[in-house]
């Protein structure tokens, strides 16, 4: 171990006195003998062996102490000590410029924040900007900072590799010479992360080199990966690797399904065109004589293979092909059949409009009623609202209702659920809500069977109209809380609780593996976008997207039903 070693350590202990609130003077000495320690240019080991550390400026008896101690063993018990105190990701947050230890020191403790990931979404509910001291403006340096910091991950959260994707697709839709253009892969099947874009087109024999310049020559291209005549690949400005292959059109439909995937799909799909003498792959579907079967479609395609279309998101052969065999594929919800918006939040808690803001952007999405949910008042972090804070909304609510045409707005809450598993608030106010969200926010380090205790409470309680985010996990940010989710959704059952589809694309919560365990159970999903501004109403699509891939019907879901339906739901 050299000095430079013993000089780090000691300026990430001082940082973590900072983190942990220690004594500011202790912090600095150990700033200032890691300064030293840089400038000499003894051997450290040698000053150790010799007992000279007294002779570098600013190395005391506890110091000197200290670094005997690295030096010979390698270890310090002081740091080691302080490393378990913090957690990794708080000191990742560091890394992110304009945040210094005292201010993270702050978000780490007064918004729970541990890590990157939990800072974003802290961002995106506005709760950083009304943290005392921070602001709108340092909030939006932070997600610049952050986005800047996620360009180098190898999975993305599908609203930006959506985003990216459709800009790519208006790009080639626009070029000469193309005939049909779609996007392809995870995001074509609605997966939560996505990892590369693939862009498919057909076009023109002439036009297939246009296409692809135009795509590698893109102002949001800032690397090259691969340029050839029929695919290239590209790095995006957002840290998004991106595919664009062009074919024939009569190789389109059969190079759709392949680039769709999933591999374990495609695998059984060709599994059944070898059964049947064919052969099927990204060029084409073949008799054993070589000749081509045309299909101008993907219906075609299946159809040629004895099957009913299984539409994108169903495609992983975790059951599609079985029941499309039996004709018992679900018919997908769509957004058509959203009437409802649930899970709003207001600027009376941690969102930045008014309830009359969001109910007319609502009612310029088309839906009949809009669910306000703000935090209840143990989410003091997120401006959770007290008892009069709830009365003064309802007359606020009761007044927009009054002129207001078109819409109607309900008063709701986003309860948080205790540690013990009941509800905020006494049962009189809990009454008055016309529904109910039961949340987790805190204590999330339960084990499996004190969490999943926890929500089964939160469950039998009389007021819980649904169950929200169930798991609490943050996409590429938080593993959610270990619960029994076959329990959880068993008991949500029995009550008539129903469980909500997070569609914020930082959670999609519930996951969409247990959508179908749900639906096969008769509960009820509410897909509801935790919006906290006007743009996250628009978060409700997403959650679509990712209820289809649940295999979720409209029946399925709650937010489907009029207002009158709602209304009787939530009362029972």
């Amino acid at each position: 171990m050299n000095a430079t070693d013993v000089a780090n350590i000691f300026e990430e202990i001082a940082t973590l006195l900072e983190l942990t609130g220690a004594n500011p003077f202790r912090a600095r000495a150990y700033q200032n003998a890691g300064r030293a320690l840089e400038s000499t240019t003894e051997d450290i080991e040698a000053l150790v062996r010799e007992d000279r550390l007294g002779e570098v400026s600013g190395i005391g008896k506890g110091l000197a102490a200290s670094i005997v101690e690295l030096v010979t063993t390698g270890s310090l018990k002081d740091y080691d000590e302080l490393r378990e105190k913090v957690p990794d990701g708080v000191l990742e947050i560091l890394e992110l410029p304009g945040l210094g230890p005292k201010r993270v020191r702050r978000i780490w403790e007064d918004l729970g924040v541990t890590n990157i990931g939990e800072l974003e979404y802290a961002c995106r509910e506005n709760r950083l900007a009304a943290l005392d001291g921070f602001g709108a403006k340092t909030q939006a340096n932070v997600l610049k900072a952050i986005a800047f910091r996620m360009q180098g991950r190898d999975r993305h959260l599908y609203h930006r590799a959506r985003a990216a994707a459709e800009s790519i697709l208006e790009l080639v839709r626009a070029q000469s010479g193309v005939i049909r253009a779609e996007i392809a892969g995870s995001l074509r099947r609605h997966r939560e992360t996505i990892g590369d874009l693939d862009i498919l087109a057909s076009a023109t024999d002439d036009a297939r080199s246009g296409i692809i310049d135009a795509f590698v020559q893109n102002d949001d291209v800032v690397d090259v990966i691969a340029h050839g005549s029929t695919k290239s690949s590209v790095r995006l400005k957002s840290g998004i690797n991106a595919d664009l292959r062009v074919v024939s059109d009569e190789e389109y439909p059969f190079a759709l399904a392949y680039f769709t995937g999933s591999k374990e799909h495609n695998t059984v799909l060709r599994g059944r065109a070898k059964r049947d003498g064919l052969k099927l792959n990204e060029y084409g579907l073949f008799r054993e004589n070589g000749e081509s079967i045309p299909c101008e479609d993907e219906s075609n395609l299946y159809r040629a293979l004895g099957l009913p279309y299984i539409p994108p998101e169903l495609r992983e052969d975790m059951g599609e092909f079985d029941a499309a065999e039996r004709n018992e594929l679900p018919q997908l919800v769509t957004m058509d059949d959203i009437r409802g918006i649930l899970h709003v939040h207001t600027n009376r808690s941690d969102g930045i409009n008014t309830v009359e803001q969001l109910a007319n952007a609502a009612r310029a999405l088309g839906v009949e009623y809009l669910g306000i949910a703000d935090h209840s008042r143990s989410a003091f972090y997120a401006g959770g609202l007290s008892e009069d804070d709830v009365r003064a909304q309802w007359d606020e609510i009761d007044s927009v209702n009054e002129q207001l045409d078109g819409i109607t707005i309900l008063k709701g809450i986003e309860s948080d659920i205790t540690s013990d598993g009941g509800l905020d608030y006494d049962d009189e106010l809990l009454s008055g809500f016309d529904f109910v969200i039961a949340s987790v926010h805190s204590r999330l380090g339960m084990n499996e069977q004190e969490a999943t205790t926890r929500l089964l409470r939160a469950v039998d309680h009389p007021a819980t109209t649904i169950l929200g985010h169930p798991t609490g996990r943050l996409l590429l940010a938080r593993e959610g809380y270990p619960v029994d989710m076959a329990r959880v959704i068993e008991r949500c059952a029995e009550r008539g609780v129903a469980i909500e589809l997070n569609a914020s694309p930082h959670r999609l919560d519930l996951d969409w593996r247990w959508c179908r365990r749900a639906r096969e159970h008769s509960v009820v999903i509410a897909i509801n976008p935790d919006a906290h501004s006007i743009d996250g109403l628009r978060d409700t699509e997403i959650g679509v997207a990712v209820g289809r891939k649940g295999w979720l019907e409209r029946s399925d879901v709650l937010n489907t039903r009029t207002l009158d339906e709602f209304r009787a739901f939530a009362n029972k």
